[in-house]
């Protein structure tokens, strides 16, 4: 009977014995899979016909990187210890390390930033070839040393500051002439910064002499093109509530204060053509303190600039006594810093330009003013306006009252001289009656 039950179970575990070999080989196949998931090593021996399964060769260990980028152009920041004996303050630095020897006014000038060295040699090759920037500044021969630093002068071949550092200018000289100043450059850097790179060239900037780096602005503006002033503070009526500074020329100072407090202002920097006020409404009302600034002025070749905020009869009383080169603005463009309120401002520098051939208008190192003055700016020249730097309108106007006082000089101020040309008579019957035209001569007509 065994027999018998061996010999029909003889098929079934011949189809048996493969199944249970493929079986066996998958579970064996799953461990190493298992393996390679777990331990990240695929390089397992496979099981050979003869003999067991070999052992995994073991691996050194390297640590790996996790950074992306491991080329050779820079190799990763490593804090290491120390080496030798010497102490160690932040960052690894040594205190025995001496720092390099600072760089100068004009190394720095382009550098905004001052932490990317491209940014810096970008701007140092644009004010090269910046066809805009003006000379750079000290000009040789206009100096002399002075409490801090050099004072304008006169050169010996006659050339004035306020004309060697001013922006050449060559435009119509019958189309209506704009100019404007900004003022307070260099108290807030960003504003500032904004000003001598969206302002067109013939905008000049007014300095604050209390600004720090004050000679680099100063480069900074020229190498973009705009001409500078330097900004004089001046006593207001509710001084010392209102203090504009330590150097502040006072209505009531003695002579010789004044004039030592402004030759500090003068000597802070140089390559400015002129100078302007800050503040000042009480020391602009003194004519007397006006004519003294106005002559040491006149004495170095360096002009002047009222921003229109005081008495226009008395600087120009003043102006005329020492024969200084000055000019009053017409329009302060931002008391009201509203944007429609400057473009009101400055359109109504338009119809003066037009009224009298030129107009000056005066701002404020505001974010509002110097966005209105930019955008202004872009369609002048097609509304029939040219823009010029103020140094440009200050000459034009110095002539224009030249030759006004010239032509007044040269007109005939007898009683007797007739004044109608078409009509001239000999002046020994100009009032006779009987021809009728005594009156109309004497009328002027």
């Amino acid at each position: 009977m065994s027999s018998a039950i061996l010999r029909h179970a003889q098929p079934l575990l011949t189809l048996r014995a493969p199944l249970f070999a493929g079986l066996a080989a998958a579970a064996m196949l799953s461990l190493m899979i298992g393996g390679v998931a777990l331990f990240g090593n695929g390089d397992i021996a496979l099981p050979r016909a003869i003999g067991g399964v070999q052992p995994a060769p073991v691996e050194e260990q390297v640590a790996s990187d996790m950074r992306g980028d491991t080329g050779d152009h820079g190799a990763a920041i490593r804090f290491l210890e120390p080496e030798g004996d010497g102490e160690v303050s932040l960052s690894g630095v040594r205190e025995d390390f001496h720092a390099p020897a600072a760089a100068t006014s004009r190394e720095i000038a382009a550098d905004t930033s001052g932490s990317d060295p491209a940014d810096a040699e970008a701007r140092v090759a644009a004010a090269a070839t910046n066809p805009n920037a003006l000379a750079q500044a000290p000009i040789v021969g206009l100096t002399e040393p002075g409490p801090g630093g050099p004072l304008p002068v006169i050169a010996a071949n006659g050339t004035r500051p306020s004309r060697a550092y001013a922006r050449p200018y060559h435009g119509d000289p019958g189309a209506p002439t704009i100019a404007v100043v900004v003022g307070g450059m260099g108290l807030n850097s960003t504003v500032t910064q904004a000003a001598i790179d969206e302002l067109p060239p013939e905008v000049a900037l007014s300095f604050a002499a209390y600004a720090r780096d004050l000679q680099v602005w100063i480069d900074r503006a020229r190498a973009a093109g705009h001409e500078v002033l330097i900004e004089a503070p001046m006593e207001p009526f509710d001084y010392p509530n209102n203090d504009p500074g330590p150097h502040t020329l006072l209505a009531d100072g003695t002579a010789e204060e004044n004039s030592r407090r402004l030759a500090w202002v003068l000597s802070r920097a140089t390559g400015y053509f002129g100078v302007t006020n800050y503040l000042g409404a009480r020391f602009s009302a003194s004519q007397d303190a006006m004519r003294q600034v106005f002559g040491t002025l006149e004495g170095r070749g360096v002009a002047f600039l009222h921003d229109g905020a005081g008495r226009r009869s008395t600087i120009e009383a003043a102006a005329g006594a020492t024969d200084i080169e000055y000019a009053v603005a017409d329009r302060i463009l931002d008391e009201d810093l509203s944007p429609d309120a400057i473009d009101e401002r400055l359109l109504a520098l338009e119809a003066l330009a037009i009224q009298n051939g030129s107009a000056l208008g005066t701002g404020f190192a505001y974010p509002a003013t110097v966005e209105q003055i930019r955008d202004w700016a872009v369609s002048l020249d097609l509304r029939g306006y040219q823009l010029a730097p103020p140094s440009a309108v200050m000459a034009r106007r110095r002539l224009e009252a030249r030759l006004a006082a010239e032509a007044d000089s040269a007109l005939p101020h007898d009683e007797t001289a007739s004044t109608d040309h078409r009509w001239a008579r000999d002046p020994s019957d100009a009032g006779s009656a009987d021809d009728g035209y005594g009156a109309q001569a004497a009328s002027g007509h």
